[in-house]
């Protein structure tokens, strides 16, 4: 099935006049992609699902939730984890709080990555964490902690990496164990993160792109992983922007493993290999 440029543009209009969501930014190719999966999944062609989405709320939301991208992972690439572990974090450890944002927190494994890693070194009841999402089906998801066990299991390993070893001495082995934090059934084939984990997150369902004053706080960490590849390059400088404006003062941002910031937004931060901070201009 082919889609014409024009007719994208024009689903994109309807997407932000009928319901206030703004897609212009998105990677156009992306865009196609997924517009391509909506039609082919609904049986309906461009001109249906322009028309659809004029007049039925309900069906723009479920059209949203399979536009935007949502995949997550348990203490996903280790190495990152290893830089907030023994780099970020510890600049941090003589704060009162720490305020932490997970912008674009899909179903929530990145949140308690997070705060798996911040109870092992003692830094959870500091903490104040919030996540927002542009899809509330994967905050409901994440609010509840709960994961198909089969689909998460080889994600342990990335587990043992970060909490149990120690990249820079192999010899060090921390034996801490996965029920300290997660329930597993097997049986029921769940993964389950404990309540006091759970009890820690504020979550707000947020579209980026508008860049809403929606924080009464600056934030320590802000983390957007794998979010922004999908925005074109002035939109990606944009939020780049918002999140600069959201830092505190030498606050640390943290993107996907194969991200980077790029063009005039890279003067306002330092890049510390895995890891931006934020500089005083």
């Amino acid at each position: 099935m082919e889609i014409s440029d024009e007719k994208i543009q024009e689903l994109i209009k309807t997407l932000k006049s009928s319901a206030d969501y703004d897609f212009g930014g998105y990677s156009s190719k992306s865009f196609k992609r997924r517009i391509l999966k909506v039609l082919e999944t609904q049986s309906l062609d461009i001109d249906e699902l322009i028309k659809r989405v004029q007049y039925d709320f309900i069906f723009v939301e479920e059209i949203v939730k399979d536009i935007t991208v949502n995949t997550t992972e348990l203490f996903r690439n280790p190495k990152s984890w290893h830089a907030i572990k023994y780099r970020i974090l510890p600049k941090l450890i003589n704060n009162k709080t720490i305020n932490i944002w997970h912008a674009g927190c899909s179903t929530g494994q990145e949140i308690y990555s997070m705060l798996i890693l911040l109870n092992e070194l003692k830094m959870l009841h500091k903490a104040r964490i919030y996540a927002s999402d542009i899809n509330q089906d994967v905050i409901n998801i994440a609010k509840s902690g709960r994961y198909v066990y089969r689909f998460n299991i080889e994600y342990l390993e990335n587990f043992d990496k970060v909490i149990r070893q120690n990249p820079f001495n192999f010899e060090e082995y921390k034996n801490v164990p996965y029920a300290k934090y997660l329930t597993i059934d097997k049986i029921e084939d769940t993964i389950t993160v404990n309540d006091f984990l759970k009890n820690k997150v504020t979550y707000i369902k947020q579209n980026l792109v508008k860049k809403e004053p929606l924080f009464k706080t600056k934030f320590d960490i802000i983390f957007c992983r794998n979010v922004l590849i999908y925005f074109k390059p002035e939109l990606q400088s944009q939020m780049y922007g918002y999140f600069y404006e959201n830092l505190k003062n030498s606050g640390f941002l943290v993107l996907g493993y194969h991200e980077s910031i790029l063009g005039a937004q890279a003067q306002k931060f330092n890049r510390k290999g895995l890891y931006y901070t934020k500089k005083l201009v």
